[in-house]
C-alpha cells in the first residue's frame, strides 16, 4: 500500500508555453536557422491524487498542459535547469501528491532523449502510477536521459509492493537531430469501474494505448493516441501535446 499524506504543498498554477514558428523567407531570401531554445528539457511530473474520493485512490500523471488548465505541467526547455515542478492546483478532489518531481536533461550531451515511461499498478489500491524522471520516491524512479546511446528496455524502479508493468512500460529513443521539434503526447484514460486513471507518453508494446510522442520538423497540434481497451476509454480533456522547440 502507499503511503501518502492527506494534502500536498507542490500547489503552483504552471504557464503554458506556446510553440514558436518562424515566418516562411521570402524565395531567394537567406536562411539561417533560429538559436536554440535552451540547453536544458525539463520535466515537469504533476502525479495528482484523490484522497477525498469515498470508495477509492486514484493517481493521475501529467507532463502537459491539457485541455482543463487546473491539472496542467510546466515543462519546457530553457537554458537553466529547473528546481521543482510547476503544476495546477487541482481541482479541489484531486491535489497535486509527493510522487510529483521535475527533472532537467541536458540537451547538449547526446543524440537521443531516451524517454524512460514506467507503468506500475496496485493491487491493494487497484490503481496505476506512470513516472518519466528520476527524482521522486526511488520504488518509482524511471531512467529518462540523453545520450548517444541508443536504451531499448525501460530502467524503472521496483515500486514496492506496486508491480511494474512491462506491456505498458517502454524506453523510446527520440533522435533529436531528426526535426526542430520535440512534440510531447499525453494520453490520459479512466476506468469507472477501478475509479483509475493512468497516462501514456511513448509507444508501449501495447498499442491500445500508445502515445505518439516524436520528433519532427513540424509542431503537432493534437495528440495522438490509442483507442484503449474497451474498459480504460481516452479522456480528450486530460490529454494533450505540447510542441517544444529545439533550434
Amino acid at each position: 500500500m502507499r503511503a501518502l499524506p492527506r494534502s500536498a504543498a507542490l500547489a503552483a498554477a504552471a504557464v503554458s508555453v506556446a510553440a514558436l514558428v518562424g515566418p516562411v523567407p521570402a524565395a531567394g531570401a537567406a536562411t539561417t536557422q533560429p538559436p536554440p531554445a535552451g540547453r536544458y528539457l525539463n520535466l515537469h511530473q504533476c502525479v495528482y491524487h484523490g484522497p477525498f474520493l469515498p470508495t477509492s485512490f486514484d493517481l493521475m500523471t501529467t507532463l502537459v498542459p491539457s485541455r482543463d488548465g487546473r491539472f496542467s505541467a510546466g515543462t519546457d526547455i530553457s537554458d537553466t535547469p529547473v528546481p521543482a515542478a510547476v503544476c495546477g492546483p487541482g481541482d479541489g478532489t484531486y491535489e497535486p501528491s509527493v510522487y510529483t518531481a521535475a527533472q532537467g536533461y541536458d540537451l547538449t550531451t547526446g543524440r537521443y532523449l531516451n524517454l524512460h515511461q514506467c507503468v506500475f499498478w496496485s493491487d491493494y489500491d487497484q490503481d496505476h502510477l506512470t513516472t518519466l524522471v528520476g527524482t521522486t520516491d526511488v520504488k518509482f524512479v524511471a531512467g529518462t536521459n540523453v545520450s548517444n546511446t541508443r536504451d531499448s528496455a525501460p530502467s524503472c524502479g521496483g515500486g514496492g509492493t506496486d508491480h511494474p508493468i512491462p506491456l505498458l512500460s517502454s524506453a523510446t529513443p527520440l533522435d533529436l537531430t531528426a526535426g526542430r521539434y520535440l512534440n510531447l503526447h499525453q494520453c490520459m484514460y479512466y476506468y469507472e469501474g477501478f475509479r483509475d486513471h493512468f497516462t501514456t507518453f511513448a509507444p508501449s508494446k501495447d498499442g491500445r494505448f500508445r502515445a505518439g510522442t516524436n520528433v519532427s520538423n513540424t509542431p503537432d497540434t493534437q495528440p495522438s493516441c490509442g483507442t484503449g481497451d474497451g474498459n480504460f476509454q481516452l479522456v480528450p480533456l486530460l490529454s494533450g501535446v505540447r510542441a517544444l522547440r529545439l533550434g
